[in-house]
């Protein structure tokens, strides 16, 4: 079997990337497993949370009202001018 352009481009492809991997993890270092003390002290004076008097709804309990549906245009004029004047600020009409 004669070694052609195509086998040339099939070796490229397969040994170009794993020559490159193998330059990658020859010079990565290997880092140390993290050190973990053996033992946490917290500091004995910290202060506590302080309790409320009446808890604040999360956001989870708060009700939001959905807008009414309309089935025509929306009277709001953002960028709909299709090149006229008017700079959507206040007061455009």
């Amino acid at each position: 079997m004669v070694f052609s352009r195509r086998m040339a481009a099939l070796a490229a492809v397969v040994l170009i990337p794993l020559g490159i991997a193998a330059t990658s993890f020859a010079l990565t270092d290997s880092p140390q497993e993290p050190r973990v003390p053996a033992k946490v002290e917290l500091e004995s004076g910290s202060p506590g949370p302080k309790p409320t008097s009446s808890p604040e709804p999360t956001p989870s309990d708060q009700v939001v009202t959905r807008p009414p549906v309309t089935d025509g245009p929306s009277d709001d004029d953002d960028d709909d001018d299709r090149g006229g004047d008017a700079d959507d600020g206040p007061g455009d009409g």
